[in-house]
């Protein structure tokens, strides 16, 4: 069964979240980058029924228009109240799955140590900073631009709304966390105090952040796991999901 609602709980404050839920056994919280709760979709609809798994997509609190707590005003405190919400559905047992800005978020939730979180991936994930790799900077780019930048293959691209000529408001929301740098200068030192099993997957043709760079994050993790996923980019979930797919399975056995 597949449900969508709106979920209001205490996290440091009262907190309100949109989560998809696919209600079955296993648990997977998927966490979507700066393009939105779109962008890990399709996704959420082949993990869920290739796996039977109970898979659940919330959309960040402020992106695509919805309502975000006033407390929440970093990674942290997103990561926060990802935890607060397991606690609150009382699941366990969970892989926590993340590309781009949420990959960042689901090393912060490792990092929290929440007894209900066995395992995490990050996807392209970003947040660290590595010397001679920087992220691309997305700011006042169009979806277009940006999908320039996210995919091996453009042409496997979704076509961006018709109309969007600027930035999508969602760079706005991602910004509101992340910070315009949208990096977090302590985060590759804290990322050596996880203590689950971490995965970091990577697609080889990511021109946000490179493969380097993924090197970087795995390298930061005590025994974490780094593979590259080729013929894809910044969105290995849209541009090659099966393979994505296949890798997250291996891990999760």
């Amino acid at each position: 069964m597949t449900s969508s609602r709106i979920l209001q709980f205490q996290s440091t404050g009262p907190v309100e979240i949109a989560v998809q839920d696919h209600d079955r056994t296993r648990t997977f919280l998927l966490l979507h980058g700066g393009g939105g709760v779109a962008t890990m979709a399709g996704f959420a609809d082949l993990l869920a029924e290739r796996t039977r798994s109970r898979v659940l997509l919330p959309t960040h609190p402020g992106f695509n228009s919805t309502p975000k707590a006033t407390e929440l005003t970093d990674v942290t405190a997103l990561a926060k109240a990802y935890v607060a919400l397991l606690d609150h559905l009382d699941v366990s047992d969970v892989t926590v799955v993340g590309n781009s800005f949420g990959g960042w978020l689901a090393a912060e939730i490792a990092l929290l140590h929440s007894p209900r979180v066995s395992r995490a991936v990050v996807v392209d994930g970003i947040g660290i900073e590595v010397d001679g790799h920087p992220l691309a900077d997305v700011r006042g780019k169009t979806v277009a631009e940006i999908q320039q930048f996210s995919f091996h293959d453009p042409a496997k691209a979704p076509t961006p709304p018709s109309g969007s000529s600027g930035p999508s408001p969602d760079v706005a929301a991602l910004v509101g966390y992340t910070g315009p740098a949208m990096t977090d200068p302590t985060l590759i030192e804290r990322l050596g105090t996880a203590e689950i099993p971490v995965h970091v997957l990577w697609g080889e043709s990511d021109r946000i952040a490179d493969p380097r760079y993924g090197e970087a994050y795995a390298a930061a993790i005590p025994g974490s796991t780094f593979t590259v996923l080729p013929r894809t980019g910044h969105l290995p979930q849209v541009e090659t999901p099966e393979e994505l797919l296949e890798a997250l399975l291996a891990f999760d056995a």
